[in-house]
């Protein structure tokens, strides 16, 4: 059975010093991998452990596993005589199929160089709340060489080429100050009390727990309020107040902005303060209805 099997693997043209180079190639290229993934890992665990470092460390992570992958790969070929002359002449002889080969790739080099870019001028880092274009707003969970993954607040994972992330405008919350001013508007009825509806929309927005406090020390000297009312607009129908509200981070301040929803409206409802509502009348021109004739009988 022995003898068959040799006879096997040299008519495909393997011997088992062959597969032992191969075995050899795949266990060094594990080890390498591991080796500065455990480096790598603890450098990370050594720094700051910033936004930036966990960026940086997943990227290069990523990028290690790919670089090892190829070298191996390569190695594998080149260890093998028969593809290795067929790799060698489809390469110096087949220019035409090199240059289509580069123009299949072109794509997966732009979200390699775009990775580095996000990488290295940090417009977001692991963990940030963005929003890329018009998109849905999440927190950054992974960046890799070709995409960005980012998971959204309906737990779903958005995967975003990388190249298509630098053409768009990215609107990030975090990367300075997550402290977020949070605009509550609430339209009320001309006749209603502008003043007294302004003073309910802040006494409201103050009391709430997850209100924060950013006045400077000459508003505090002059006596601003920490949270402004104000007429935006005097609309059709209604008159638009805005309260300026702010608080520790998008996620809390949008919470905090359904909780004030429901309380100014309850103490609107309170204080006799009316929330008007679009009216609409009908106005049907031309004939009416054909009327209908009734005998006798009522038929």
């Amino acid at each position: 059975m022995l003898i068959d099997v040799e006879k096997l693997l040299d008519r495909l043209g393997v011997n088992f010093l062959l597969l032992g180079k191969i075995v050899l190639i795949v266990i060094a290229a594990v080890i390498l991998e591991r080796s500065m993934h455990a480096l790598m890992r603890r450098a990370y665990l050594h720094s700051d452990r910033s936004p930036e470092d966990l960026t940086r460390y997943r990227f290069l992570r990523n990028a290690l596993r790919l670089v090892v992958g190829l070298v191996a790969f390569g190695a594998i070929i080149y260890s093998i005589p028969s593809i290795k002359h067929l790799a060698l002449t489809l390469f110096a002889g087949a220019g035409i199929l090199v240059a289509i080969l580069g123009l299949a790739a072109q794509k997966a080099f732009a979200n390699i160089i775009s990775g580095i870019f996000i990488v290295s001028f940090k417009p977001f880092r692991v963990g940030d709340l963005i929003q890329v274009g018009d998109g849905p707003v999440g927190r950054v969970e992974d960046v890799t060489l070709r995409h960005t993954v980012i998971l959204t607040f309906e737990n779903r994972r958005i995967i975003i080429p990388n190249a298509s992330i630098s053409d768009a405008n990215i609107t990030n919350s975090t990367i300075r100050d997550e402290a977020t001013c949070e605009f509550i508007e609430v339209g009320i009825s001309y006749e209603s009390d502008l003043d007294r509806a302004m003073h309910l929309m802040q006494e409201e927005a103050m009391a709430h727990p997850d209100q924060l406090d950013r006045r400077t020390a000459e508003e505090l000297e002059h006596g601003d309020p920490a949270v402004s009312v104000r007429l935006i607009s005097i609309a059709d129908s209604s008159l638009l107040l805005r309260a300026y509200v702010w608080s520790s981070d998008p996620v809390t301040a949008r919470v905090m902005h359904y909780d004030l929803n429901r309380a100014i409206k309850l103490r609107f409802d309170k204080e006799g303060i009316d929330i008007p509502y679009p009216h609409r009348t009908l106005t049907f021109k031309g004939p009416g209805p054909k009327p209908f004739m009734v005998d006798e009988e009522g038929r």
